[in-house]
């Protein structure tokens, strides 16, 4: 925003490898990194610039958002001494649209007192519903599961609308290519399958020159007819309709034909733009064509141009990536109805025993240390030699199979895994030891498993007994997060959870996935923590231990006082009588 008078909303990012033409050279000399190193991947994207009071309102809109973030309020530009024609539009941009409504749509989570906002996936899927010829669409992602079931239902229908979808041939970055563009293609399965009547085509930009690099298609818009154009920040992906904060201009026609032909000549300079070719050339093949489809088609051809999107997700790849609630959730992770959803009520006691253990063990190193220092037990246990042994052990060549062998055994007979996670961190260092804890960790879920898959339900019942039950009944629904909220929430033993699982129908694949992003945050932090009380405990003076002492005993009762109020508020909530 300029002085809330002049506003630009859209996909575009305001940080490197963003600047680009509408020719999308592969060697445009100016695209460049900081150091002058050139950028060989061409960006597309779309801005749409407004003035007036819809300048104002997204002024309104970005300083509320601004106070959300920061708790301070931004004074609105005050609007004397600027003379009403004296707008800082570029004086080379001439705009498209005069004197008409725009409409600004939103997403925004809930979070707090602040109401969930989901205006862009309902203007999304009303526009969609109305279209009667074309929609056309420029994204970035392609996995909301909402939108893509609204476009298959239109697919179905008998004469229903063209639908042309323009993306890049793949996303950029590894992790996005083997998560969000494994999710497209499973929308993308489901859209060929219900298209009976040639009615759908997907392309990717082409330029000469790009070698292994493609055309980063970045925007987000959607044109329905000649009658709505949607420009702004939200992607086609569950994130962008309830996680993110987005924000969508549109612009309708309403019966006006001056907006209709803005409409239609902004579709048509697109197309031209990916075709190489002047919008007039598109103009007359709609006309000639009287199809969105056939007027692409028949321009067509080598050089810069659209053409088909090649599907590349093999059977391997889409088996390793998760359901989209992993990867692109719609809605935030909100920690108590995860709890409450994915744990037993009866099982949820035993997370305040894994806190208390937790807080016990570093205790008792804080004891232990100090008593090494100060008491008669200095004269009887040689610190520095431990110290000495441990450093021993860590550079031995066998250390690592001794670690992942100590793990597996101590999962056999249920042995805390904090503890050994805690002498990991003490024996190799933090990063060190984190290393052989998650590999130990995950070889011993890896044997229980097997164990538990080998010694079937009746067996393991025995140990796991009601767990079993509840816990089948999880895994069952959900299980890969049911797996990755278990390993955050220590409901039960690590190995019964183990064993649970092997008898249960959850795939090893997801029950290795879950077990890695549920253990890397314990992990890391108590690797690090426990590293920092190590350094801290080589110091022999009295001031440090007192130190160290008082922040274990601020987080033993800190962590206390927070559960007796989380009990309080449960048991008041229980005794208030539901409307």
């Amino acid at each position: 925003m300029v002085d809330d008078r002049v506003a630009f909303a859209g996909g575009l990012d305001l940080t490197l490898g963003r600047w680009d033409t509408p020719e999308h050279r592969s060697d445009d000399p100016i695209r460049r990194e900081l150091d002058g190193e050139p950028i060989p991947q061409p960006y597309h994207d779309v801005q749409i610039m407004v003035s007036g009071p819809a300048a104002a309102a997204l002024g309104d809109l970005a300083r509320e958002r601004w106070f959300r973030a920061t708790g301070r309020r931004l004074k609105t530009p005050r609007a004397q001494g600027i003379q009403n024609n004296s707008y800082p539009w570029p004086a080379h941009v001439r705009p498209e649209i005069e004197n008409v409504e725009l409409g600004i749509s939103r997403t925004e989570p809930e979070y707090g007192k602040q109401a969930e906002v989901r205006e862009v996936e309902q203007l999304l899927l009303d526009s969609i519903a109305s279209a009667r010829e074309s929609i056309y669409i420029e994204a970035q992602y392609f996995s909301a599961h909402k939108v893509g079931e609204a476009l298959r239902k239109r697919l179905q229908q008998e004469k229903g609308p063209e639908i042309v979808v323009l993306l890049p041939e793949h996303t950029v970055g590894w992790l996005s290519q083997k998560t969000m563009d494994v999710l497209r293609e499973r929308v993308f399965r489901q859209l060929i399958n219900a298209d009976q009547e040639n009615r759908l085509r997907l392309y990717e930009p082409c330029v000469l020159g790009l070698g292994d690099q493609c055309v980063n298609v970045h925007s987000k818009v959607t044109i329905i007819d000649d009658e709505l154009v949607r420009v702004g920040s939200a992607n086609l992906n569950n994130r962008s309709m309830g996680l993110d904060t987005e924000c969508d201009i549109t612009v309708e026609a309403n019966g006006r034909e001056d907006v209709r032909r803005a409409i239609a000549a902004f579709r048509n300079h697109l197309l031209g733009e990916h075709l190489g070719m002047e919008p007039t050339r598109i103009e007359k093949a709609l006309a000639r064509e009287s199809s969105l489809i056939r007027a692409i088609e028949s321009l067509r051809g080598p050089g810069r141009s659209m053409r088909p999107l090649a599907l590349q997700v093999t059977v391997d790849m889409d088996a390793l990536v998760p359901d989209e609630e992993i990867v692109d959730p719609a809605r935030p992770f909100e920690t108590n109805e995860l709890v409450k959803e994915f744990v037993p009520e009866s099982e949820q006691e035993p997370t305040r025993h894994h806190l208390y253990m937790v807080g016990s063990i570093l205790a008792a190193i804080v004891v232990l240390a100090a008593a090494w220092h100060w008491s008669p037990l200095r004269e009887l246990v040689d610190v520095p030699l431990l110290v000495s042994a441990a450093n021993e052990l860590g550079r031995h060549p066998a250390a690592p199979l001794l670690v992942l062998g100590i793990f597996v055994a101590a999962g056999l007979i249920s042995f805390p895994l904090s503890v050994l996670i805690i002498v990991c961190a003490l024996v190799f260092g933090p990063w060190q030891g984190f290393l052989y804890a998650l590999a130990g960790a995950l070889l011993s879920a890896a044997c229980s498993y097997a164990l538990g898959h080998l010694l079937g339900r009746r067996a393991v019942r025995r140990v796991a007994g009601r767990k079993l039950r509840e816990l089948d009944k999880r895994l069952a629904r959900r299980s890969l997060l049911t797996i990755i909220i278990v390993r955050i929430v220590p409901l039960a033993p690590f190995s019964v959870i183990n064993l649970v699982a092997g008898t249960s129908r959850i795939r090893f694949r997801d029950f290795m996935l879950g077990s890695i992003i549920g253990l890397l945050p314990g992990l890391i932090v108590i690797s690090v923590f426990t590293d920092q009380l190590a350094a801290t405990l080589r110091k022999s003076d009295l001031p440090t231990f007192a130190l160290l002492a008082a922040v274990l005993a601020s987080l033993i009762v800190g962590a206390w006082r927070f559960w007796q109020w989380k009990e309080k508020k449960r048991d008041s909530a229980l005794r208030t009588p539901s409307d």
